[in-house]
């Protein structure tokens, strides 16, 4: 069965990990002593039956606030498809929590509150979906029984939640008219919405088809170079790391970034065994013709359709710490296992969440905010645009001093 990676994303108290909860509980991926902790610590929290929201708010912290505070994963499966559920926090000031969760996400599920409908946290949310190129949305109108199950509160905030899509160029868009404390639409469809035609939503997420990175040209980088230097492999090199995008076979021609020199691949392991092919996804060790100085960091690229270098890029940055993003700030761009030092040249915009504009003439770059900027970096940058090829275009940055993430870059 193949995997979905999908993360919950909204405002506070709209519902994330009650819903994840009821997914877990009705799909009957609860184990039977999970289940008799679950009903008891729900008992000692309220009267209220079941606390689904404690499934996934682990820390000692949000059962006591009833928020969702770090990025929570939980895995199921059902007979047609296994998951991983990023959990998300709502609070603005978790932002840079949530981008963490939504980075290696397949789809994203925003839930939006029936009663508040469209919000600041919502715009927030759905600009980060569309900077890192989640290629499938989900709105879950949630708390739909709060409501008297309206069609027409459902069909407003749809109309209203279109516009942002439209503006951000959000294309494949999905609604669902849910109650996540209820379970209505969650595992199975509802008599209570009887104007609702569509599917459950674990319907959808069991059968929606999510494309791997299409992206066709080769791309591999070096995570390790193995030399054991022992008598039974004593000239033994091999380069090992994950291919990011394309199939690499023995004996193509490739160009080692950045560089600049040219060899050919003379092997290919993988688990251990020589095969004639590797794609993207799968970890290898490659060899080459020539004896060339390699290092971890360092890129094999198709001399045919090599990535672009440049030591001058633009950005687009989601700032994930207290101390603001100024001009002329240095720090340390990590791409993969690639680290190079960097400055801000400039800073070129900031994006307003609530209308969506660009604010020019910006001085620095706050906790949360998000911007495009200049960078210029110490040595070339080996990168394909983050819009075609999403793996060789993230990165994130480093302080310098307290060894903190915090930036993560999407390359234009």
């Amino acid at each position: 069965m193949n995997i979905l990676r999908f993360i919950t994303a909204g405002n506070v108290d709209d519902g994330k990990s009650t819903l994840i909860g009821r997914l877990l509980y009705d799909s009957k991926s609860i184990l039977a002593d999970q289940l008799e902790a679950l009903e008891q610590q729900s008992k000692n929290k309220n009267d209220d039956g079941i606390d689904l929201a404690i499934l996934t708010d682990g820390l000692r912290a949000e059962r006591e606030q009833g928020i969702t505070i770090d990025v929570a994963y939980r895995y199921f499966a059902t007979p047609k498809r296994k998951f991983i559920i990023a959990d998300a926090p709502g609070h603005t000031q978790y932002t840079r929590n949530m981008i963490t969760g939504a980075s290696n996400s397949q789809l994203i599920i925003i839930l939006v509150d029936a009663r508040n409908g469209v919000t600041e946290q919502t715009r927030r949310h759905s600009i980060i979906a569309s900077l890192l190129n989640i290629p499938e949305v989900v709105v879950a109108v949630n708390k739909m029984d709060l409501v008297g199950y309206a069609e027409d509160t459902f069909e407003s905030i749809k109309c209203e939640y279109e516009t942002v899509a439209k503006r951000l160029g959000l294309k494949s868009v999905h609604y669902f008219p849910i109650s996540a404390f209820v379970g209505d639409n969650i595992v199975n469809t509802t008599e209570t919405m009887p104007w609702y035609k569509g599917t459950s939503l674990l319907d959808f997420l069991e059968t929606i088809e999510i494309s791997q990175n299409s992206y066709k040209e080769p791309r591999f980088q070096v995570q390790y170079v193995i030399r054991p230097q022992t008598e039974a492999l004593h000239d033994y090199r091999g380069y090992a790391g994950e291919i990011i995008s394309g199939t690499y076979r023995k004996g193509d021609a490739i160009v080692v970034l950045p560089e600049g020199i040219s060899t050919k691949i003379s092997k290919i392991e993988r688990n251990g065994e020589e095969v004639a092919e590797a794609k993207a996804g799968e970890p290898v060790v490659m060899h080459i013709e020539d004896d060339i100085d390699i290092s971890r960091g360092d890129y094999f690229a198709s001399e045919k359709a090599e990535p672009t270098q440049s030591q001058e890029v633009e950005a687009i940055v989601c700032w994930m710490d207290k101390r603001a993003l100024k001009e002329g700030n240095k720090y340390l761009l990590q791409q993969r296992s690639r680290l190079v030092k960097v400055v801000v040249k400039e800073i070129d915009y900031k994006i307003d969440v609530n209308t969506l504009d660009q604010q020019e003439e910006v001085e620095s770059v706050k906790l949360n905010e998000i911007a495009k900027i200049r960078i210029k970096a110490a040595a070339p940058l080996v990168y394909d645009a983050f819009t075609n090829n999403p793996p060789m275009g993230s990165a994130i940055l480093i302080d310098e001093t307290s060894n903190a993430t915090v930036g993560a870059v999407m390359i234009a």
